[in-house]
């Protein structure tokens, strides 16, 4: 296709600085939207460290607002839509996650709609994909969906599920000739472009710094960032039907062999990382008064599997190796001393 204008919302986050450098190098004219102008010249300037910036621009635009988002469309091409609420800590009220991520999507797609956006690009997530099933079940693809009527699932998890449902739902009855992809990362690993990545890589930090007496017995879906940005661009420019789920998996990994990963490529330097899984009976425990421990319980111990086949088929992408992407961001952690 031809390197057209692209809208990436949320690009100061950590996944949309990388996609925006992408598509810059890739010779697009990229738009990014932020809610105020010092956050657009800081990705301004952290971009100008790898790339060309004179193709790059900003809008002001909020999800939950309605005004800037006709501004911030006009003469863009297609859209990656990236912003959306990610929280260290389960809200109170599910609503404060749910809101935003649905009417910010739907808000986003009619804008694109009503702009004559050809190709839009929505940030699912894997969490829109595994929960909620019977603990039985523990092969996953891009068929599979998030059951948010099960009391199990988080307010994250539910915001992710309905939010791509109101997107898929959205382009089928008013989109018109719209082509729509979602990309649906795991646990989003790898070098950060600079050190405002939020809370993504939470879970190395915490590991390298000794924050956990063992590895939970947690499998997690992990994927190296430059990966799901490489799948944005593809996702834009595929030939395939519209409605494509393109799931951004690495590998499956347990939460132990994260921390042997960071050992084997860190040293001394990952010395605090846990050298055994913590018995489930211990995590019980600590959830008795740690909310983030109790959202994890459901989890403990399934032995869950994404099949990322149909991705790297359709997109014709090789995953770069889950032990580089958990190495690469351990290692930009402490070199911003991070940890």
């Amino acid at each position: 296709m031809a390197r057209d204008r692209v809208l990436i919302t949320g690009i100061s986050g950590f996944i949309a600085k990388h996609t925006a450098l992408q598509f810059l190098e890739a010779g697009y004219a990229v738009r990014g939207t932020v809610r105020d102008a010092k956050k657009g010249d800081d990705v301004a300037g952290t971009l100008s460290k790898y790339t060309d910036i004179s193709k790059l621009e900003f809008a002001e635009a909020d999800l939950l607002d309605d005004s800037g988002w006709d501004k911030a469309m006009a003469g863009c091409d297609c859209v990656a839509h990236m912003a959306s609420p990610f929280p260290l800590a389960q809200p109170k009220d599910e609503n404060e996650l749910i809101r935003p991520a649905v009417e910010g999507t739907l808000r986003v797609l009619k804008a694109a709609a009503d702009a004559g956006v050809e190709r839009f690009v929505q940030t699912s997530s894997s969490v829109a994909v595994i929960y909620g099933h019977p603990h039985s079940k523990t092969r996953f693809d891009e068929t599979d969906w998030t059951n948010v009527q099960n009391p199990e699932v988080t307010p994250y998890q539910k915001s992710k599920t309905l939010a791509e449902k109101a997107a898929r739902d959205f382009v089928a009855e008013q989109g018109g000739n719209m082509h729509y992809a979602s990309v649906n990362p795991g646990l989003v690993l790898g070098p950060p472009l600079d050190s405002r990545f939020g809370s993504s890589l939470e879970v190395i930090r915490m590991l390298l710094a000794g924050k956990y007496p063992g590895a939970p017995k947690l499998k997690i879906q992990v994927v190296d960032v430059r990966d799901i940005a490489r799948m944005h661009l593809l996702a834009m420019e595929t030939s395939q039907p519209s409605g494509g789920r393109y799931l951004g998996i690495t590998d499956n990994i347990w939460m132990l062999d994260m921390a042997n990963m960071l050992r084997d490529g860190l040293g001394d330097k990952a010395r605090k990382a846990p050298k055994r899984e913590l018995p489930n009976f211990m995590v019980k425990l600590v959830a008795l008064f740690d909310g983030a421990a109790r959202s994890v319980l459901p989890e403990l111990g399934l032995d869950k599997r994404i099949d990322n086949s149909h991705t790297r088929a359709e997109l014709a992408i090789d995953f770069i190796p889950a032990d580089e992407a958990v190495v690469t961001a351990g290692k930009a952690l402490i070199d911003m001393k991070a940890v």
